[in-house]
Parts: C-alpha cells; sequence; structure tokens
C-alpha cells in the first residue's frame, strides 16, 4: 500500500514581523503585575470571608485534623452533632468551637 503525504506549503521562517507584534520583557512584567492584580481581585471576597456556617465531613477533618473514623466515632457518640441531608453530613462551625472551647485544659499551679 502506498501512503500519500500531503506536502505542506512551505513558510519562510522566520515570518515578517511587525513593530506592533513584538512583545518586550517590560511588557511580560506589566501583563504579570496586571494577571497578579486580577488573580488578588478575584480572591479577595474568599479570603475575608470567614468561616462557613457549614461545614462538610472533609472541612470538618481538615479543621480538627482527624481521621474519618475518629469523626464517625465523635459522631456516634454524639460529642460533634451533625444534620443528614442527602446522604451529606453537615457540621455547624460554632459546634466545632464550642467543642474546641469546652476541650481546652488549664496548665496553671493551683
Amino acid at each position: 500500500m502506498e501512503k500519500s503525504y500531503r506536502k505542506q506549503e512551505d513558510v519562510p521562517y522566520p515570518q515578517k514581523i511587525y513593530a506592533d507584534q513584538l512583545i518586550t520583557i517590560d511588557d511580560l512584567h506589566q501583563f504579570k503585575k496586571q494577571l497578579l492584580e486580577e488573580l488578588l481581585t478575584a480572591l479577595k471576597p474568599q479570603i475575608c470571608a470567614g468561616p462557613k456556617k457549614w461545614m462538610k465531613s472533609h472541612e470538618v477533618r481538615k479543621l480538627l485534623k482527624i481521621s474519618p473514623g475518629t469523626l464517625q466515632t465523635l459522631k456516634s457518640s454524639g460529642v460533634i452533632p451533625y444534620s443528614k441531608i442527602g446522604g451529606v453530613h453537615f457540621y455547624e462551625y460554632q459546634d466545632i468551637q464550642h467543642l474546641l472551647e469546652t476541650g481546652k485544659i488549664s496548665n496553671k499551679s493551683e
């Protein structure tokens, strides 16, 4: 079987470049600065928003640095209250904060 190859048009290299098509290092620095400013502006509301009222299991595990089994034990024993909607467990941030506050241990000598 013979393979037929399409011959690409011979385009002389380098192609003609016009002065308004050149990108300088200053152009790249300006683009970088503008892109960074836009990203920071877009992310700022998320940074300043603070904690969410309701958190999912993976967020609670990350916050408390615990395993899925430990979270299950805390749920089963009633230590952490939760709501279940459609198979997804939700935890109120204030309940987690309260749990941490009540578990504080004072090292003061009496």
